[in-house]
């Protein structure tokens, strides 16, 4: 990693783990493999931070550390890129459990459960198609049908305009935001504490 990090692929360690390392890989990977119009990629960076958007949409009040969660949830990616889902399930089980390692050591590393409960991961992964929703009819030539067929309906009253970033700052985007969320479940003190008098 170019934090100089050594992550052992089939056994990540937590200590290993840098969120600088993450919103450098995301915001280089590119969601649909970059099949996706516009002069930059919609990243995986960008799309991690409206899916955390969404998901506190659709549940108001959700706890920052279940925000965290979805900010975190395809952090994997920095390390093994962005396969689409049919892929992923061709490669079976041993992917799936190779993904699973990393998402833990992830979780672990930011101060989550390694596996979130059943009703943050559902309520992420509604978050997930919903976004979805939104990149197919914007970005990657999917008619609102298609997409409805796919992904389903998004949230009642949530839009959502997409502009693809460029990588750098979709990077700064996703840092700005996990600092946000660190700073509200404790994990980094907040910039006062920070100066004394």
């Amino acid at each position: 990693m170019l934090s100089g990090r050594r992550l052992d692929l089939l056994d990540p360690s937590p200590f290993d783990i840098e969120v600088e390392d993450i919103a450098h890989g995301l915001a280089r990977v590119a969601r649909w493999n970059g099949q996706t119009i516009g002069e930059h990629a919609f990243s995986v960076a960008q799309h991690s931070c409206v899916v955390e958007e969404i998901a506190a949409h659709i549940r108001p009040g959700l706890e920052p550390k279940w925000r965290l969660a979805a900010l975190l949830h395809d952090a994997s990616e920095y390390v093994i890129g962005d396969m689409i889902s049919p892929f992923k399930a061709a490669l079976g089980v041993s992917y799936k459990d190779f993904e699973a390692r990393l998402e833990h050591a992830i979780h672990i590393r930011f101060g989550l459960p390694a596996k979130a409960p059943l009703e943050i991961k559902k309520l992420i992964k509604e978050a997930d198609k919903a976004c979805a929703f939104f990149e197919a009819t914007q970005l990657a030539g999917f008619t609102r049908t298609e997409a409805l067929g796919f992904f389903g309906k998004p949230p009642a009253g949530y839009d959502l305009t997409i502009e693809p970033l460029p990588a750098p700052v979709a990077q700064q985007r996703y840092l700005e935001r996990y600092r946000v969320l660190a700073e509200a479940v404790g994990l980094v003190p907040a910039p006062d504490a920070w100066h004394t008098e």
